[in-house]
């Protein structure tokens, strides 16, 4: 990563307290829910919450103008905020319940994470590249949010608290990885976008017993690639 970028991702990790959430945003925010509503997603919770987190803040303030289209953006380290129909249709395939314990494997600019504990989730969010990570680790509990952050490799998941009742990864990974299988309850539920860099088929895994698992294909996406080993 350049000189330059590094800058830019530090200023953004202070800019956010001068961040304004005004009408305008707002009046945005709720045709950004209307149209994730028309594409199809039908838990009416992930459109309200699509519609109540200022999306721009997760964002440098000279791109805010582009933080209501329904695209992802880039956020530096080589990495993208998703596209909001994007995170609401992997949050809609979790079937989130209230108290829940979730692993989000690539924790990125936080608002995937946050749309999780809205729906009132126990998040844990590991992230692999330091300059994201250290950002959200501030940035989130400014926002009002206990979520828990941790800078590893997401290959490897936390071993150290689970089992989860549902895993959401939100990078691009060839294969499904087996530790984070294993950190998965009985009865829990894995979201991840399986496949090389032309493209993911997006995956849900059941753990319907202790070495059984039933899958489901859901559409086709493109994620950035989810990359082994901690980035320095």
């Amino acid at each position: 990563m350049g000189g330059s970028r590094q800058r830019k991702m530090i200023k953004f990790a202070t800019d956010f307290k001068q961040m304004i959430d005004s009408y305008k945003h707002k009046g945005m925010r709720r045709q950004l829910a209307e149209t994730v509503a028309a594409k199809g997603i039908k838990d009416q919770r992930i459109v309200e919450i699509i519609g109540k987190i200022p999306r721009h803040f997760f964002m440098d303030s000279s791109f805010e103008n582009f933080a209501y289209r329904d695209v992802p953006f880039p956020i530096g380290a080589g990495q993208t905020i998703s596209q909001p129909y994007t995170v609401a249709f992997q949050t809609e395939l979790l079937e989130v319940k209230k108290g829940e314990k979730i692993l989000e494997v690539g924790t990125g600019s936080g608002y995937q994470a946050c749309v999780l504990a809205e729906l009132g989730a126990k998040v844990y969010s590991i992230e692999r590249q330091k300059l994201l990570y250290e950002r959200t680790r501030k940035f989130l509990p400014e926002l009002g949010y206990n979520i828990k952050t941790f800078y590893g490799d997401g290959y490897k998941g936390l071993p150290t608290f689970a089992p989860f009742d549902k895993i959401l990864i939100t990078a691009g990974a060839p294969e499904v990885p087996m530790d984070l299988l294993k950190q998965m309850r009985i009865g829990g539920i894995m979201v991840i976008p399986v496949g090389g860099e032309e493209g993911q088929k997006m995956t849900r895994i059941i753990r319907i017993a202790e070495n059984e698992f039933e899958r489901s294909f859901h559409g086709d996406f493109a994620f950035v690639p989810m990359l082994k080993d901690k980035s320095r």
